[in-house]
């Protein structure tokens, strides 16, 4: 994919990795939507990239993804400004255990939903033109994490679910690339959720074992993981893959 004069709709783009996939978009001269709930970030994320980019490149519009009528709202409002669409990034997460039904809502029913709404605008067996669509998992997609039992299965499904419609997609000639994205730890707001036990509930006893992980492993900053996301966008080979990142093997695919 070609992504200069692309159109590229993310969701919880208004901070870390979901910023850094847009501006990302941004120095490719793609036009990005910049989705998500929390208002005043989106403002200032948006003012940002208005003084690097120009005013005519991004629009923010503020939504509750678990909302299928704001979300509805979304994808008409990018068509109406940007004429299509081309690229959703689902990248909007959370990790609260306590709030364990949110976090299944947000992380993976929110994504299922703009999934197959972005599949009724682009695709090609439909009247659309196409296009790509990039579904931010987790290196807990793979491996347990005691901390946060929930959040795992929700990156599990992720995985799952994008595999699964990636194959649709080939079968189906729609004409739409799926792709999962799983990096390691990454420097981002939802890193911290591992400090606070309002976050992890009765799991917060296990945070020890995953600072000891992030001491092993190391954490990963933003830019990196928007390289493989460019990756994903740009290499027309890629349908059902799934990109793992992480300090030691830096990009690489997971091998079903």
């Amino acid at each position: 994919m070609i992504l200069k004069n692309c159109v590229g709709l993310i969701t919880g783009a208004s901070q870390g990795l979901g910023k850094a996939f847009a501006e990302a978009l941004l120095k490719k001269e793609a036009k990005v939507v910049i989705c998500d709930i929390n208002h005043a970030q989106g403002v200032a994320t948006k003012a940002e990239f208005d003084q690097g980019y120009g005013p005519d490149r991004t629009a923010f519009i503020p939504c509750d993804v678990t909302s299928l009528s704001q979300m509805k709202d979304v994808f008409c409002e990018t068509l109406q400004m940007f004429g299509r669409l081309d690229v959703l990034c689902n990248n909007a997460g959370i990790n609260n255990e306590n709030s364990w039904k949110k976090t299944i809502s947000v992380n993976l029913v929110a994504l299922i939903q703009a999934s197959y709404l972005a599949l009724d605008h682009m695709r090609c067996d439909r009247g659309g033109q196409g296009g790509s669509i990039v579904n931010i998992a987790s290196m807990s997609g793979f491996i347990p994490a005691a901390h946060c039992p929930v959040y795992t299965a929700s990156k599990h499904g992720v995985l799952g679910f994008t595999r699964s419609l990636a194959e649709a997609s080939r079968f189906g000639n729609y004409g739409i690339r799926i792709n999962a994205l799983c990096p390691s730890f990454v420097n981002t707001p939802i890193l911290d959720t591992i400090n606070h036990e309002e976050n992890l509930g009765n799991f917060y006893q296990f945070k020890d074992s995953v600072k000891d992980s992030i001491n092993i492993f190391g954490v990963l900053e933003p830019s990196v993981i928007a390289e493989g996301f460019i990756q994903l966008l740009e290499d027309d080979s890629l349908n059902g893959a799934v990109m793992k990142i992480t300090t030691t093997k830096g990009v690489h695919f997971e091998n079903y």
